[in-house]
C-alpha cells in the first residue's frame, strides 16, 4: 500500500480585481536609516521640549514642532511612508466610489429602525406579561 501526501490546503486566493498579490517585505538599509532617523527626531523633539522649558514657550514648542516636522519628512521619504501615501490615495478613491444615502433615505431608515424598536419592545413586554400571568397565576396559583 502506497501512502500519498494530501495536497496542501489553500486558504487564500487573490481576487481577480486586485491589482497586485505580492507582499513586499524587502527593506533597504537606506529605508531603515530613514525610519531610525525619524524615531530619533521624535525622541529628540520630546527631549528638546523638556530641556528648553527655561527658555520660554516659543522656543520650547518651536523645538518640538520643528523636530516632529523633520521626523515626518524623514518618514514620508522612506518606502513605508510612500506606501502609506499610496494607501491613503487608494482609500480616498474608494471612498469617492461610495454612494451615500440621501437625506430622505436616511430619515426613512432611521424612522423604520425606531418603529421596529418600539414594536419589538412592545412585543417583548406583552410576551413577558403573558408568561408571568401563565406561570404565576395559572400554573403555580400565586395571585399577585
Amino acid at each position: 500500500m502506497k501512502f500519498e501526501a494530501p495536497e496542501p490546503l489553500v486558504y487564500w486566493k487573490p481576487a481577480a480585481h486586485m491589482a497586485s498579490t505580492q507582499i513586499e517585505t524587502v527593506s533597504t538599509g537606506a529605508d531603515k536609516a530613514k525610519l531610525a532617523l525619524a524615531g530619533v527626531l521624535v525622541l529628540g523633539g520630546l527631549a528638546a521640549f523638556y530641556l528648553l522649558s527655561g527658555r520660554g514657550p516659543l522656543i520650547q514648542w518651536g523645538g518640538l514642532i520643528g523636530a516632529l516636522v523633520l521626523a515626518v519628512i524623514a518618514f514620508f521619504t522612506s518606502e513605508s511612508g510612500r506606501q502609506l501615501i499610496a494607501f491613503g490615495r487608494d482609500s480616498w478613491r474608494e471612498m469617492q466610489k461610495v454612494v451615500w444615502p440621501t437625506r430622505k433615505e436616511t430619515l426613512q431608515t432611521t424612522a423604520f429602525v425606531f418603529a421596529f424598536t418600539v414594536f419589538l419592545a412592545l412585543f417583548m413586554w406583552i410576551t413577558d406579561r403573558f408568561l408571568q400571568w401563565s406561570l404565576y397565576d395559572l400554573i403555580l396559583g400565586w395571585k399577585q
